[in-house]
This record gives C-alpha cells, sequence and structure tokens, in this order.
C-alpha cells in the first residue's frame, strides 16, 4: 500500500470517520482507542488497530508513532486526554500533528502545545478533512451520500490548455464537471469547448470510488 502513514488516535465517530476514508485513500492507518470493542470493529478496515492507552507516553513510543507523518488526534470530550494525547505525538516526533477541538479554549491550548493544525468536527467533517491531508489538488469534499460526492479540485498540470472535450473527463475518470473557476468568474455549465487554464478550480460530481480514483492519479 502507498502514499503516507497516519495514525489516528480516537475513534469516535469523526476519528472513525478519517481513519476509514485515509485507508480507502490507499494510505497506511494505525488507528487507536482504548475501547476493545471499537478497535474489534474498525480491525478489517485499517491497516492496524491497537487498544492502547493514549495518553501514556510508553504505549505510543513502542507503538513506533514517531515514524507516521501525520497524527490526527481526535479524542472526545476528554480535554486533558486530547492535549495529553497531542502533547505526547509532539514530544515523540510526528511530523504534522492535527487534533480536534471541543471550543475556542480548547483549540487555543492545542495550539499552545504543537499542534498543526486545529479542527472542530461540527465545521470539518472527517471525511473531507481526510481528502484534503492525502490530496493538495482537493480543496474541499462533501459527500453527499454513500456512493456520491463532489469535489473542488485545483486543476492538474496535465489538464492546462486542454479541452473537456479533449480531457473527456466523463468516460476517463467517471465524474463530470458542474463548473469551472476562473478566479472570481464561475462558469456553472461549461460547454465541451472550454479550455481548462492554470489556476482554475473544477468543481467535478462522480461516485466516491471514481473522485478517489481522480485523486490518486492527480496528487
Amino acid at each position: 500500500m502507498s502514499g503516507k502513514q497516519y495514525v489516528v488516535i480516537g475513534l469516535g465517530r469523526f476519528g472513525t470517520s478519517v481513519a476509514e476514508t485515509l485507508y480507502k485513500l490507499g494510505n497506511d492507518v494505525l488507528a487507536l482507542d482504548s475501547d476493545e470493542d471499537v478497535i474489534q470493529d474498525i480491525s478489517d478496515k485499517v491497516t492496524h488497530a491497537v487498544q492502547a492507552d493514549c495518553t501514556d507516553e510508553n504505549s505510543l513510543n513502542a507503538l513506533g508513532i514517531k515514524n507516521f507523518d501525520v497524527a490526527v488526534i481526535s479524542i472526545g470530550s476528554n480535554m486533558q486526554s486530547s492535549v495529553m494525547a497531542t502533547l505526547l505525538a509532539k514530544e515523540l516526533g510526528v511530523k504534522h500533528i492535527i487534533a480536534k477541538a471541543n471550543n475556542k479554549l480548547h483549540a487555543k491550548v492545542l495550539y499552545k502545545i504543537g499542534a498543526d493544525r486545529v479542527i472542530f468536527p461540527e465545521r470539518d467533517m472527517g471525511v473531507r478533512v481526510a481528502h484534503n491531508l492525502v490530496s493538495s489538488n482537493i480543496l474541499d469534499y462533501i459527500e453527499l451520500s454513500s456512493e456520491y460526492s463532489i469535489a473542488e479540485i485545483a486543476s492538474p498540470k496535465e489538464w492546462h490548455g486542454k479541452s473537456l472535450v479533449e480531457l473527456n473527463v466523463r468516460s476517463r475518470y467517471g465524474i463530470n464537471i458542474m463548473a469551472i473557476k476562473k478566479g472570481s468568474y464561475i462558469d456553472i455549465s461549461p460547454s465541451a469547448e472550454d479550455m481548462i487554464e492554470e489556476g482554475d478550480i473544477i468543481v467535478a460530481i462522480g461516485s466516491i470510488e471514481d473522485i478517489n480514483k481522480l485523486e490518486n492519479i492527480i496528487k
């Protein structure tokens, strides 16, 4: 399995969503939680799932989390555990730390102790965060249902100077282009002759599977 290595600490609804989506996108995912039932539920949907006390330095060290590219700390309502896990991930040398906050004060503390990015799950769905992490070309991602999603994509270099008919995205990638943003102008119903230029943002709709495939091609 190619891609980056992610450790997701805390498997509530948000953490589970992030972990499963990152794994589906072709990444190595270690999922950690103190609840054995939660670990059993996710074990076949990630690379490794381990029951662990994520506020214990020895446990995290033994799991080798310093070797992971990104840690997503998604511990629920227990602010102390969230802060402790974030602090330990930082001290153990995880390169990039994203932490979930419940309120502004919690966010402030997380930034102070070394979180690179703090997210509020009410505003950032787990799935969307996972897609943003995996591909810098994916600017936004909205899951419409269990089958379909919309993605905002920074136009890949290989598409520049080509028309929609040349790119033939529907048969090649299985997606439909709903709109093209060119600076402040938005073309809501692009024609087949419209050209994709550098700096354009494409708004595409497709099955989750097809959008995932596209991400792997353009990242």
